[in-house]
């Protein structure tokens, strides 16, 4: 069964192509492949986020408060409108991120989030969950306001699973066609040969990691794929505007 509650910390890189290849070698002393992986090399992350129409939980993640929180809907390559796909909310407290899911057919999941009533489903709903979301929902008002998507390599420790690590790569976004099922294309946000390398972990991080990263000379930053597309847009529509005025 998918783990539907998370808690943990995390940590963010950014890394060329070079520092992934050496790292994916180093790592397979100490982690094994996610399951998706042992398939496919990579495999591919589909996200709807959903904001209100003056986009206020983005705008007010990147002013880095002490809490924050995210709706987004996710899929696990491109679904069908019968396909399961996963609602999920993730909040950060301080530096602790607590992420809630729960299964759902897409059709389901488009009509819950904009309906808020809760679909009769063949497949187990989280109630904690949907309760949650829920009161998000009731809190203000969202829609899709951004499609973004990756490809990930992941690992778990080989001692727990309370350690993961992912490499994101061909990170894209598209703020039209906000829908999973209408395919997976948009602009792409990080620069050729970038990954985004993420370590998730229930405590600290373990030594043999942290060296591993001092040898490679590798560092932690602060990056949110959603904060920085958000950026991006408006960076450009300023552009527009000069143009135009």
């Amino acid at each position: 069964m998918a783990i539907e509650v998370f808690n943990r910390y995390e940590k963010k890189f950014l890394i060329d192509e070079k520092t992934f290849n050496t790292l994916s070698m180093r790592l397979s002393d100490y982690v094994e492949l996610d399951e998706y992986n042992k398939k496919n090399g990579f495999y591919s992350i589909l996200n709807i986020y959903y904001d209100t129409e003056d986009d206020y939980y983005i705008r007010t993640s990147i002013q880095k408060p002490t809490y924050k929180e995210k709706l987004r809907l996710r899929s696990y390559g491109v679904p069908d409108l019968d396909s399961q796909v996963y609602i999920e909310i993730k909040k950060k407290v301080h530096k602790l991120v607590n992420k809630r899911r729960t299964p759902m057919i897409l059709s389901d999941a488009y009509h819950f989030l904009q309906t808020k009533e809760v679909p009769k489903s063949n497949i187990k709903l989280n109630k904690q969950v949907i309760n949650e979301i829920l009161y998000f929902l009731n809190n203000r008002p969202v829609m899709p306001k951004l499609f973004l998507a990756y490809d990930r390599t992941a690992y778990f420790s080989n001692e727990s699973r309370d350690l993961r690590i992912t490499f994101d790569t061909n990170i894209r976004t598209r703020r039209h066609d906000l829908r999973l099922e209408n395919g997976d294309f948009g602009d792409i946000l990080l620069g050729d040969g970038l990954f985004l390398l993420e370590v998730k972990a229930k405590d600290s991080i373990p030594l043999w990691l942290v060296r591993l990263f001092s040898e490679n000379k590798v560092y932690a930053t602060s990056f949110s794929k959603y904060g920085t597309e958000y950026k991006k847009y408006l960076t450009e529509r300023l552009k527009e505007r000069k143009l135009y005025a």
